[in-house]
């Protein structure tokens, strides 16, 4: 029976039907705090990307002994982890710019709990490469900055988005801080078998934190940037492909990982070779994941203030004056220290500057997808870093050559920075 209207539309005036209810994440997107909620989680899943996988590296000395393998083997492995999670970041980016960050995040988790638990049980050096290189590599790169950062950047506003960015970077180096003896504790009294299983659960944890990471659809929120440029991903490559200052963060960032890979990687065997007591680099790292904290803050709240650039061309540069300083310096625990600290500072303090410049001049819309390409970019110079100190010890019995070249490539990155064109391409009509 036909619902019957007393009143009656009227000649000529159609019936209006209600409108659909919203959803819930629809009204909760129109909330004022919505994007706070998006930064917490962000926040949350840099810290178990970042704080597990810089955790890795404790369990080298006890699966040398378990399993009679070389350390070559193990420097192998790593290797292709940073490759992978270079090669991973941009396809990850694309897909979640195209499907969305949520089931990118999922299927990362996945990925990543799978290599961690299977890097326990490896038996052979293949198996090894495949697990800890090619699976943890893949997840660490689905679930890092260029996903996360992207869909934070989509729910700030241009004039929170950069101290947005350097906090959620800021929470990257909590998860490294807390991990690290976490991980510590557990091997001494479980051993690296259970150990990765349990890290591979906590891992599972990027799941829930990713339901709120929603990616497009803050499209709809009265917070978000409108969503405008190229309205195709490729479109949108080709046109950073163009533009001279998508080049120079590309080689900028390849600098950034080229310096954290070199102290990441070969601070313990330099303290060593200096004399120095193994705790001495154990101490370092510590306190570079402290400092860190702080450097990536204070570059968020920089880059919502002065040029970007700018304070990019300043990081480098003085990463550049610490390294020489300290390769005239006495090489004493305080000087390690003191070092550590400095460099802590300036450490991740590039990522909220760059993703920022990239979500300034290009918009948002497909941020994911070009810091992926970026971020491939240090991870490339990553390997480098790690690969060079290694040989050159190797060959001359020290690391000066790599201290110089350190010294020089920061000052390139400095000067790189210096003519980028940070002028938004499109800005947002009234």
């Amino acid at each position: 029976m036909r619902p019957t209207n007393n009143a009656g539309p009227g000649p000529g005036k159609p019936i209006e039907m209600a409108p659909p209810s919203p959803t819930r994440m629809t009204i909760l997107r129109a909330t004022k705090w919505f994007p706070w909620l998006v930064l917490l989680c962000g926040c949350l899943v840099l810290s178990l990307n970042l704080g597990v996988r810089q955790s890795l590296g404790l369990f080298i000395p006890d699966m040398l002994t378990d399993t009679g393998w070389t350390a070559t083997t193990f420097g192998l492995a790593f290797a292709i982890q940073n490759l992978m999670w270079g090669i991973s970041a941009p396809i990850a980016g694309a897909i979640a710019d195209r499907f969305g960050t949520t089931r990118t995040l999922i299927a990362g988790a996945g990925i990543y709990a799978a290599g961690l638990y299977l890097m326990g049980v490896a038996g052979t050096p293949g198996e090894l490469h495949m697990t800890a290189g090619v699976l943890i590599g893949t997840g660490v790169g689905v679930t890092s900055f260029p996903v996360v950062l992207a869909a934070i950047s989509r729910a700030f506003s241009p004039e929170r988005r950069s101290f947005a960015l350097g906090l959620a970077s800021a929470g990257g180096s909590i998860g490294q801080f807390i991990m690290a003896p976490t991980s510590q504790a557990l091997n001494s009294s479980m051993g690296y078998v259970t150990t990765l299983g349990i890290l591979a659960a906590i891992s599972m944890l990027i799941v829930p934190a990713a339901f709120a990471m929603t990616g497009k659809a803050e499209a709809g929120s009265p917070n978000a940037t409108p969503d405008m440029g190229p309205q195709g991903l490729i479109a949108a490559f080709h046109e950073a492909r163009k533009h001279r200052g998508f080049v120079l963060l590309n080689a900028g960032f390849f600098v950034c990982g080229f310096h954290i890979a070199v102290i990441a990687t070969h601070l313990p065997t330099f303290t060593e070779l200096c004399g120095l007591p193994r705790s001495v680099a154990a101490d370092g790292l510590a306190v570079i994941g402290l400092f860190n904290i702080v450097g990536t803050l204070t570059a968020g709240w920089a880059g919502g203030k002065w040029r970007k650039k700018n304070g990019l061309s300043f990081i480098y540069g003085t990463r550049a004056l610490v390294i020489m300083i300290f390769i005239f310096a006495p090489k004493t625990s305080e000087t390690i220290l003191l070092f550590s600290a400095s460099m802590g500072a300036l450490w991740l303090s590039t990522v909220p500057l760059t993703s920022g410049l990239i979500a300034q001049v290009f918009g948002p819309r497909y941020m994911a997808t070009l810091f992926g390409i970026v971020m491939l970019s240090h991870q490339i110079g990553a390997f480098f870093g790690a690969w060079m100190g290694g040989l050159v010890y190797d060959l001359t019995g020290n690391f000066d050559a790599v201290w110089w070249t350190s010294v020089a490539l920061g000052v390139f990155a400095a000067l790189v920075h210096m003519p980028i064109d940070d002028r938004a391409l499109r800005v947002a009509k009234a």
